[in-house]
């Protein structure tokens, strides 16, 4: 392998790890608990 397939091979990984990210941030399922995790800091004891 050369630098240049190389490269190609990282950044493809990369992306496949972003896209892998923003699904599942965007899945249904973690909804809920995200919008609890996002009200933490206004709530008061």
């Amino acid at each position: 392998m050369d630098v240049t397939t190389m490269r190609i091979v990282v950044t493809l990984l990369s992306f496949g790890c972003f896209v892998g990210i923003a699904l599942w941030a965007y899945a249904r399922s973690n909804r809920e608990r995200f919008e609890e995790a996002a009200q933490l800091p206004f709530e008061q004891d």
